[in-house]
């Protein structure tokens, strides 16, 4: 399980493009996105780096929690 805090994660749609992103980084993973906190928590076989990229590309600026 990977997490991260996403400190501008903050609404609905930043939420739905997240998940996008790392659903098309990894189709097989679990996405718990908590938004109140800002924390994404992934459960994937994908390399960290690969996740964290994908949210990068969304438009996001994540760093492991």
């Amino acid at each position: 399980m990977l997490t991260f805090r996403v400190d501008d994660m903050t609404c609905g749609h930043c939420v739905a493009s997240i998940t996008k992103a790392l659903k098309q980084a990894d189709p097989a993973a679990a996405v718990e996105i908590d938004l109140p906190q800002h924390l994404v928590k992934v459960d994937t076989r994908a390399e960290a780096n690969g996740i964290e990229q994908a949210i990068r590309e969304a438009g996001y600026t994540p760093v492991a929690a």
